[in-house]
């Protein structure tokens, strides 16, 4: 047990040490966490007395990591009121299907040339069409875009992409394992889902006064503790009825964003938010095996070339036709770029389907390149938009509609 404790101590200390170097070069953590997790992951050599490698501590790592989703999703929830998303519900509607759609025909495309067989292409087409909603969520928290005007609707097509990838996983985990192959099945499941997901909406609209007077707890002690178990036990059952546990506690944020007990809540879960999640982007590396990543790297690199273009152009569109900037669209795109826990989900579920094992490579591979890629175009997204602007010369063109305004 000493032993255990020792090695998930060394762990924290490793996590520490790359959070404290990304501070000082100014950049976000999440790279530095999943390279740091790979290098010392269950395939690491031993170095003379050095042993940096976390066999025994693993399954506790990991599940660490599984907590820091939950508060991250968690945390994005609160910030995320349902009356801004019933107020903006169209923008969010187009833009997540045109991100969605976008995404997914490219990955179909992708599958196709590629010479995947039609099982593998449908587990490529849906990997490449969900974004990662934890590193997502930290990179608009670290560059603090929070109060931007585009974060609205990335936040609205993170919820978009999110319930796509509910009904995704319910009806590819109906047909890849079988337990319910029938059209009846298949319906059943997908209309559980939607339909917890739209009482979690009718809470936060109609269930605030309520819950205002049950939240009105005055010691912090006893509040905290209710509210991580409401959010445990909310998560966990999530998952019984075949909704990712992330997604649940999602809906949950979003269900006390409408209370009067938000900021408390908000200020009392940050620092397990940012502890819990440091952890998840460490466990995440800890998972890949260095050694595998060759037989995929083309792959993996034309997937991810794919999706950076793919996403661009989504965010284009989606930002325009809500009437933001050019700026602020190409923040869109490139904030939402970023692949995660969500891709490894959709990869693991067709692994234990039996399909292809250069799933498991090519899915690592691609998620760590656009884990890294994504919020450093994020952080970038400004420099960038500036590159693309003396060819495509859109303020030029918005200096012009200004001046033939009467």
């Amino acid at each position: 047990m000493d032993h255990l404790v020792f090695e998930v101590g060394t762990a924290l200390v490793l996590v520490a040490i790359g959070a404290i170097i990304a501070n000082k070069l100014k950049f976000s953590i999440i790279p530095f966490l999943i390279i740091l997790g790979m290098i010392v992951g269950p395939h690491a050599p031993t170095i003379g007395i050095f042993d940096f490698t976390f066999i025994e501590s693993n399954e506790i790592i990991q599940f660490l990591g599984r907590i820091g989703v939950l508060f991250l999703l968690f945390y994005l929830g609160l910030e995320f009121s349902v009356g801004k998303l019933a107020k903006s519900g169209k923008n969010i509607v187009v833009g997540g299907s045109v991100y969605v759609a976008i995404n997914f025909i490219l990955g179909l495309l992708y599958g196709f040339i590629s010479g995947m067989p039609w099982m593998e292409t449908l587990i490529i087409a849906g990997l490449l069409s969900v974004s990662s909603s934890a590193i997502v969520a930290k990179v608009l928290v670290d560059l603090k875009r929070t109060a931007n005007p585009e974060t609205e609707l990335i936040l609205g097509i993170i919820l978009f992409d999110d319930i796509f990838l509910a009904l995704f996983l319910t009806t590819m985990s109906g047909v890849l394992l079988a337990s319910s192959t029938s059209f009846l099945g298949i319906f059943t499941s997908v209309l559980i889902s939607v339909g917890y997901m739209f009482m979690f909406f009718v809470i936060a609209r109609k269930g605030a006064p309520l819950l205002n007077k049950w939240l009105n707890i005055k010691s912090d002690e006893i509040f905290i503790i209710v509210i991580f178990a409401i959010l445990f036990f909310v998560a966990g059952f999530s998952e019984t009825l075949h909704v990712a546990e992330a997604i649940g506690a999602l809906l949950l944020g979003l269900v006390f964003s409408e209370t009067e007990h938000r900021d408390r809540i908000e200020h009392l879960v940050v620092p397990f938010r940012d502890f819990f999640g440091a952890v998840f982007f460490f466990s995440f590396g800890l998972s890949i095996d260095p050694a595998t990543l060759a037989d995929a790297i083309w792959l993996a690199l034309g997937a991810a070339l794919l999706t950076i273009i793919g996403n661009f152009v989504a965010g284009m569109i989606a930002g325009r036709k809500a009437n933001l900037s050019h700026k602020a669209s190409t923040s869109i795109g490139l904030t939402i770029m970023a692949r995660g826990e969500f891709s490894i989900i959709v990869a693991n579920l067709g692994i234990t389907a039996g399909l292809s094992p250069i799933l498991t490579p090519f899915t690592a591979l691609y998620v760590l390149i656009l884990a890294i890629v994504g919020p450093l175009m994020a952080k970038e997204s400004k420099n960038i938009y500036m590159f693309l602007n003396k060819f495509f010369k859109w303020s030029k063109d918005k200096e012009k509609r200004k001046i033939e305004v009467p």
